[in-house]
């Protein structure tokens, strides 16, 4: 059995919060320190044998640390986070991935309705005071039409259930061989030999939800584009080097998809320059979605699973794994 002894915080939870984190851990003991106070970060790195950051960077300081064996990082992805000196190191890297999930799914639904819909059209027709839009006859709604979601994480299996709901066909991509999850109606394993090919081709509309790491930096480029119907529309709710974002500008203002909606971005805030801005047919939010109710009470719920699991020598939640490594030269938000 592993013991926890000493854990240094740097999250700025409300006092109610932070006594459900402090109940979490009992009987160890809790540094809890402002993520700018260096000096005392050094110093509690002397003793703790865990850790509970605010951010995902986990610099030197926590490489050297002689005690640490545990990090969760209350944020989503770790993208920044993952590199090939944890595991020398030796460390357990966990994220409160999931927490905010359902909100996610339906940030992407928001994106698939809206591009069906075509709505910025409607809404520049109404600030017109002008009665519909040429076209608006030829319009199809979700149901009886085909997502394919790669990555079968948290946020693509909220978003299978919900997209089955509406009569949709779902496709599922994930690298390793599982069971379809609830919704899913066929699912691709890159570990049985299947390839993307097939959900792009078939798709209406595609979703982006897998971590950035070296295995899906642009996963979808110019290749993967020229696979897609000239109408499907793709969505990002991943990490924007998830794509080629030069090859989706070109795709988009050649006609080459129907369009696109953006959350993230390889350089955030998205340079006022960038030709996403105004290609056809794209909506762009800026990395945000609305939260779900009490999004820092489901990360405590995270971390005191993962509290258990860590006693017990059982697997953790959202463990980074080694080939969830991400070393590009220009690391992607």
């Amino acid at each position: 059995m592993r013991d926890i002894r000493v854990v240094l915080t740097t999250v700025n939870y409300k006092e109610e919060h932070y006594q459900r984190l402090a109940q979490a851990f009992e009987p160890a003991t809790l540094i809890r320190l402002r993520s700018d106070d260096h000096e005392g970060i050094a110093q509690a790195l002397e003793v703790a044998d865990a850790a509970v950051l605010a951010g995902d960077i986990l610099d030197e300081r926590f490489l050297q640390a002689p005690l640490l064996r545990w990090i969760h990082c209350d944020h989503a992805g770790l993208n920044r986070s993952a590199r090939p000196e944890l595991f020398e190191r030796g460390l357990l890297v966990t994220s409160s991935a999931g927490r905010s999930s359902p909100a996610l799914a339906e940030h992407a639904l928001f994106f698939m309705l809206a591009l069906a819909y075509q709505y910025p059209r409607f809404l520049d027709a109404q600030r017109a005071h002008q009665w519909g839009v040429p076209g608006q006859n030829e319009l199809r709604g979700l149901y009886g039409r085909t997502v394919g979601i790669i990555g079968m994480g948290n946020t693509g299996t909220e978003l299978a259930v919900r997209a089955k709901a509406m009569g949709m066909r779902v496709l599922g991509y994930r690298r390793s061989s599982a069971p379809p999850p609830p919704g899913v109606d066929r699912l691709l394993c890159g570990s049985n030999g299947d390839s993307l090919d097939e959900l792009l081709a078939e798709s209406d509309f595609i979703v982006l939800a897998v971590p950035l790491s070296n295995a899906t930096h642009h996963l979808i480029g110019r290749r993967e584009l020229a696979l897609m119907k000239s109408s499907a529309c793709i969505v990002n709710m991943a990490r924007g080097a998830v794509m080629d974002e030069a090859a989706l500008a070109e795709a988009l203002y050649a006609g080459q998809i129907g369009g696109a909606g953006l959350d993230t971005f390889t350089q955030e805030p998205l340079p006022s320059d960038s030709p996403l801005w105004d290609a056809p047919n794209t909506l762009i939010t800026p990395h945000t979605t609305p939260q779900v109710p009490d999004r820092t009470g489901r990360s405590i719920d995270i971390i005191a699973e993962n509290v258990r699991r860590y006693r017990a020598g059982e697997p953790m939640l959202n463990e980074l794994r080694p080939d969830d490594v991400y070393t590009r030269e220009s690391r992607g938000s």
